[in-house]
């Protein structure tokens, strides 16, 4: 079983969204980051973020998917029908994801924890 670890939204304006949660839903935002993310916590449950829009995208949300094995989960996706849209990429804190599309065109992400 492969749980959702995380989530977040990439929004085209993610000051509003995150002015939007948190005022209607009394979720708190920690902007306290150089990379312009928004850490959100909803008051239990899974953790997420907003994440700036590309220029040329449209707000979404996306899942994380946790796997044990990046490589290995972006094989199987593919063979289902997903398409890689960020290849496996190690990020800064050492976690290792992909970023995939769905057979009909939904983002998501699989990673594994440093």
């Amino acid at each position: 079983m492969n749980p959702v670890r995380e989530w977040q939204m990439i929004s085209t304006d993610p000051e509003a969204t995150a002015r939007f949660y948190g005022e209607a839903f009394g979720w708190t935002i920690d902007r306290a980051n150089p990379l312009g993310y928004r850490r959100v916590s909803t008051g239990g449950g899974t953790p997420g973020g907003i994440w700036p829009a590309p220029p040329t995208a449209h707000s979404f949300v996306q899942l994380f998917v946790a796997v044990d094995d990046v490589e290995g989960a972006i094989t199987r996706a593919v063979e289902h029908g997903a398409a890689v849209l960020v290849p496996r990429s190690v990020l800064p804190d050492g976690d290792v994801m992909a970023v995939l599309k769905d057979p009909l065109g939904v983002p998501f992400a699989v990673y594994t924890s440093a």
